[in-house]
């Protein structure tokens, strides 16, 4: 195998991303491996992993939310940095080709069913309906145009410039969290503002304080800081709480170098080692820097009007409540285990363990000795907690609960992503194929230990469980690195108990399209 070898400005790089020369080394090793892919043994459906909250359980959950609530235990946890440059791509793409702007052109393709032409005449026919197209009517007035004299005499490109471009609202270069999503009869709100106003129906209004934290690009840390200034006070007032609002940055020591096709690694036009951002697995240092106690984990575009947040609000408790009574549970026993261990107690954490919890123990684990039995369990117990709300599966594009295969010959309960699984073996294909149910990131996690303390999160990475990709740079082929995925690999150490959500708790928008869905508009729509 060739040995790597790095010159002294390769050092100087290096360490200018805060990592070392062994840090980067095994990275490559990662490239070199056969296989990062996971093993598939089964998909968790109810009654096998996925638990169905029971109506008798409703109540008792509710309370252990409020108790929480009360204690000002809550925080959420928001990934926020992505440009929303996806939502608007059929759009761009339209914009850079000006061919297909030519009115018979334009129809021409629609007749033959090219997607982007289809695409832009349904953003054409919905765009009176879309949040945004008031402010896109300023901007336009502004500099003398009217988007309604624009539409009659057919000057598309004018209104795509000023729609995605620094000329106007720039909507295909912004985060998509500033970005308007909802609008109501006297206002329009951005996806940050229903954040803030989502957050605090089930984080504020017993506590009185809202904490929220978003991840954030240095670039756009700013623009939100204006739009809470703006906003803050008559949030504040309306939802009876006051918010503590937080951002971080992906760290630099997360980036991962790129290799070519060798393995190698690999070298811009100019010499330089190429590094890219690790992915959002990389978010777990921010959230372990959080020092957080219970901590709600939620996409940023995942996110409803008013007319259906009782729903959000009520799933969103009861994941919360199911949390902490794990919580609990667990934390009270590892107290009784240090303090006096006893056969019963040790008969008693297992039988829990195995059937509200899923863990699996060694074979002999009845035949071990007390003590031996006592340190396997605080091991097994004494980790992070994640509940995570999954719904039946539609055919969302995305990750899944499965129960996963490992080398030792055992098996756990993971989130898995379809890059981490071999299509190429029919019967992982098969296995992913038959999923019952879809992770639309719904996250209610535990990062506390039983004296209080909080855990180191990185010791709980399945540092195996990454993502290779193959990009491009400089007209040459390479290979990227992403870092185990924030759910998936990140958190594969968790405790981790699958809940069933209704489908009304997830409403994506992944597409400047999805707007225009009956759930995204007002009611009178």
């Amino acid at each position: 195998m060739e040995r790597v070898l790095f010159s002294d400005a390769d050092r100087r790089q290096i360490e200018s991303h805060g990592l070392t020369v062994d840090r980067v080394l095994a990275q490559i090793e990662i490239f070199r491996k056969s296989s990062s892919l996971i093993t598939l043994d089964r998909p968790c459906t109810v009654e096998d992993g996925v638990h169905k909250i029971l109506t008798s359980e409703i109540e008792r959950f509710l309370r252990y939310h409020e108790s929480a609530a009360q204690a000002e235990r809550f925080m959420k946890f928001i990934p926020a940095s992505g440009a929303a440059t996806r939502m608007f791509q059929s759009l761009l793409q339209i914009y850079y080709m000006p061919q297909f702007l030519d009115v018979e052109e334009l129809h021409r393709r629609v007749g033959q069913g090219v997607a982007v032409a289809c695409d832009f005449m349904t953003f054409l026919e919905g765009l009176y309906l879309f949040p945004f197209v008031g402010d896109l009517e300023k901007v336009l007035q502004a500099d003398g145009f009217s988007l309604a004299m624009l539409i009659r005499h057919c000057e598309y490109r004018t209104i795509l410039e000023y729609l995605l471009t620094e000329r106007g609202i720039n909507y295909g270069n912004l985060p998509k969290c500033l970005l308007k999503f909802h609008r109501y009869p006297d206002e329009t709100r951005t996806a940050f503002e229903e954040h803030l106003t989502e957050s605090a129906f089930y984080m504020g209004k017993r506590s009185g304080r809202c904490r929220v934290h978003f991840t954030v690009s240095i670039d756009h840390e700013e623009r939100f800081k204006r739009l809470m200034e703006k906003v803050r006070v008559a949030y504040e007032e309306r939802y009876g709480t006051t918010y503590e609002i937080g951002y971080s940055f992906q760290k630099r020591s997360t980036d991962t170098i790129a290799v070519d096709m060798e393995n190698r690694p690999f070298r811009d036009r100019y010499g330089r080692l190429h590094f890219r951002p690790g992915g959002h697995g990389a978010l777990i240092e921010n959230l372990n820097d959080l020092k957080g106690d219970i901590v709600y984990i939620k996409n940023v575009d995942n996110l409803i009007p008013d007319r259906h947040k009782d729903h959000i609000v009520f799933w969103k408790k009861v994941l919360a409540g199911c949390l902490a009574e794990i919580q609990d549970t667990v934390h009270g026993y590892l107290r009784r285990l240090v303090e006096e261990p006893s056969p019963e107690l040790i008969e008693e954490m297992e039988s829990y363990a195995r059937g509200k919890l899923l863990i699996r123990f060694p074979d002999d684990f009845a035949a071990r000795s007390l003590e031996e039995r006592g340190r396997v369990l605080m091991n097994r117990l004494n980790r992070p907690i994640r509940v995570c709300g999954v719904v039946p599966n539609s055919g969302e594009p995305g990750g899944a609960p499965f129960w996963v295969a490992h080398d030792n010959g055992d098996v756990s309960i993971q989130i898995v992503e379809k890059a981490q699984v071999d299509f190429d073996s029919a019967r992982q294909r098969e296995t992913w194929m038959s999923s019952t149910h879809f992770n639309p990131v719904d996250l209610v996690c535990g990062l506390r230990d039983f004296a209080g303390n909080n855990f180191d999160l990185r010791r709980f990475i399945d540092d195996d469980a990454v993502f290779i990709t193959r990009k491009s740079k400089d007209g040459k082929d390479l290979k990227a690195l992403e870092l185990p995925g924030l759910w998936n690999g990140s958190m594969a150490g968790w405790i981790t108990h699958i809940v069933e959500v209704p489908k009304i708790t997830f409403n994506p928008v992944k597409s400047v399209f999805d707007l225009l869905r009956p759930e995204h508009q007002p009611e009178e729509y």
